[in-house]
């Protein structure tokens, strides 16, 4: 199927409904994978056509390793979406990667077992190697950082994604381990899906909001998910200027 989507959006915890989108209509896609986490809503929003799906269901039905995430990319790449972000809601395991702050990652590291990660995992599918030397789209990110200077967002340039299971949240350990790795932020959300993302050959790049300092990264005792989305209201309120700015490019 072919569509005049300009981007498609994947939205995480948080962002359920995408803000602002007009004239909208409703598609129930039927994959060769199964369901998808709900309906794509495609709509108008800053003058131009986007894809919008919430990973998680529109009302947070989905644990992480529930996502059917094969599912997912290859409904918005048959609405006919070429360019796709992924806004996901993580923890902050580097000291300037604090609450609501928000971060544009060039790397990931993967924790998550059990889960699809390749649409080679099906009878009589080839096998496809794919470079993921580079997991995100060096030029969407590069478009994605210059609409949010022009927006007036702060945004960090850069970082190590690492994705683990969930639902749970990590322990101090995990997190001591991660950052022994190299990672700079943690989520549950991150893969398979751009790694499904390189296999369709979609263009992809990643919106990070911090929701909270990771286990025994910050001063909390305690990890509040009062707070967790009180602090990812705040940084989802900068997403739409943000991507109202690339879409002008």
């Amino acid at each position: 199927m072919t569509s005049s989507i300009d981007l498609a959006v994947i939205g995480g915890s948080g962002l359920y409904k995408f803000p602002g989108l007009e004239n909208t209509s409703r598609q129930s896609v039927d994959t060769p994978y199964g369901p998808a986490s709900g309906d794509v809503v495609i709509g108008d929003f800053a003058g131009r056509r986007i894809a919008f799906l919430a990973r998680h269901g529109e009302s947070h039905t989905l644990p992480p390793h529930r996502v059917n995430y094969r599912a997912n990319l290859w409904a918005l790449q048959h609405l006919g979406a070429r360019r796709v972000i992924g806004v996901n809601a993580v923890g902050g395991i580097r000291a300037d990667m604090g609450p609501r702050v928000i971060v544009i990652p060039d790397q990931v590291i993967d924790y998550t077992h059990g889960r699809y990660t390749s649409f080679c995992d099906v009878e009589g599918a080839g096998v496809k190697h794919i470079d993921f030397s580079e997991p995100y789209t060096a030029s969407l990110r590069t478009a994605l950082i210059g609409a949010a200077h022009r927006a007036g967002v702060a945004v960090i340039d850069g970082g190590c994604y690492g994705a683990t299971q969930g639902p749970r949240l990590e322990t101090r350990a995990e997190i001591a381990r991660m950052k022994r790795d190299g990672c700079d932020l943690v989520g549950m959300t991150g893969m398979p899906e751009a790694c499904l993302a390189r296999e369709l050959e979609l263009d992809y790049a990643c919106l990070a909001l911090v929701a909270n300092f990771a286990a025994g990264c910050g001063d909390e005792a305690e990890i509040s998910i009062e707070e967790i989305f009180a602090h990812l209201a705040a940084a989802t309120a900068q997403v739409p200027p943000i991507l109202a700015e690339l879409l002008k490019t």
